[in-house]
């Protein structure tokens, strides 16, 4: 409710907490990104395809991980990694 008050969000699910800010010149971010480590990628890459969303899967691999890039309705690039 606090973040809520100047245009923000607080998202959790269980332990894992994502805390999203406005800004009034928001441009999105293309290249700078977190990276959060899923349990399923492929599954949540059928998700993001059936629900339209923008991805990149031309990233080189990174050793050990399975992963993908996936771009938030805002346009915002979020890195989605599976440990191999």
């Amino acid at each position: 409710a606090e973040l809520a008050k100047r245009g923000g969000a607080w998202f959790q699910a269980g332990s894992v907490q994502v805390h999203l800010g406005v800004e009034a010149d928001f441009r999105p971010a293309r290249k700078a990104h977190p990276a959060f480590l899923v349990n399923d990628l492929n599954e949540l890459i059928a998700k993001a395809r059936s629900m339209s969303f923008e991805m990149d899967l031309t990233q080189p691999p990174l050793d050990g991980y399975k992963r993908v890039h996936v771009f938030d309705p805002f346009g915002n690039r979020i890195e989605l990694m599976e440990k191999i």
